[in-house]
């Protein structure tokens, strides 16, 4: 499988150009027969959608049927897809698995972070479920951001059977390093779920300023094993190329079984009693 990261920059609520950036972009990843374009977290909208005004924030939502995110994989290679989602009452912060044409998956993120300049709760709802599904290419799993950073979705991921784990991000740097320094938080927790889930990560960050903040880049793919496999620059756009052999997944898996030993029913009992005892459910 080949597979394009397309670390690019947006402008926030400017759907049409940058839709048609993404047009651009898929055609550069097909002309490198490209199976599948992965873009950044909201890269149909932007991150700071607090910056718009009632009509232009209501303008620039999207069903998850609109043509204009299915027809960019109508002609091409599949496409994931971060954007603001229409979902009639609710909005969500939500990324799509395109293929042929059709709408093949579609993750809303549950885990929307509120602290710091993140404000997501103001603009998006959090979505209430996490499946994997499959591609033509092996079963595969999308958590847009934040969500990875919830030890039990990944892990969930894997056990539903995800052998590529995609996660379009929007990650900025230089907020309060003293106390959390983003890029090095990225770089030990992508290490540590695709060595410990023991499936292929693929890691998308936009570019970029916006609202202050800035976006670093350091796009990459991490093998089953741990081990990065390429990694797109810091800091300025990039389309980076890679293959990879999905079944390498589930050769590590046999070789370790770390995942084999879930303990579901056990986990289940447990978080039920948490819940039960007052846990936020």
């Amino acid at each position: 499988m080949r597979i394009a990261l397309a670390q690019t920059d947006v402008s926030v609520g400017q759907v049409t150009s940058n839709a048609a950036h993404a047009r651009d972009t898929i055609a550069e990843a097909a002309s490198q027969e490209a199976d599948l374009v992965v873009f950044p977290e909201l890269s149909m909208n932007g991150y700071a959608l607090g910056q718009l005004n009632t009509d232009q924030y209501l303008d620039q939502c999207l069903t998850a049927d609109d043509e204009r995110l299915t027809a960019l994989s109508s002609k091409g290679p599949d496409v994931v897809l971060g954007f603001h989602e229409d979902g009639g009452v609710r909005t969500y912060n939500s990324a799509s698995y395109l293929a042929n044409g059709q709408l093949l998956h579609l993750h809303r993120k549950p885990y929307l972070p509120n602290y710091l300049i993140w404000e997501e709760r103001k603009h998006a709802s959090p979505g209430q479920a996490m499946r994997a599904f499959n591609t033509s290419w092996g079963r595969a799993a999308i958590l847009i951001c934040n969500d990875a950073w919830q030890p039990v979705l990944p892990w969930l991921a894997a056990q539903d059977g995800a052998e590529i784990l995609f996660i379009p991000t929007n990650s900025a740097a230089g907020i309060r390093p003293e106390s959390l320094d983003t890029i090095q938080y990225w770089d030990q927790l992508l290490h540590f779920i695709a060595r410990m889930q023991q499936y292929w990560v693929v890691f998308v960050n936009r570019v970029g300023t916006e609202a202050g903040a800035l976006y670093w880049g350091g796009s990459r793919v991490i093998d089953p094993s741990g081990n990065v496999v390429v990694r797109a620059p810091m800091w300025e756009p990039a389309l980076t190329v890679i293959d990879i052999d999905v079944s390498a997944a589930r050769r590590r898996r046999r070789e370790v079984p770390l995942t084999a030993e879930a303990r579901l029913g056990l986990i289940a009992r447990e978080v039920r009693r948490l819940i039960d005892e007052g846990g936020d459910a």
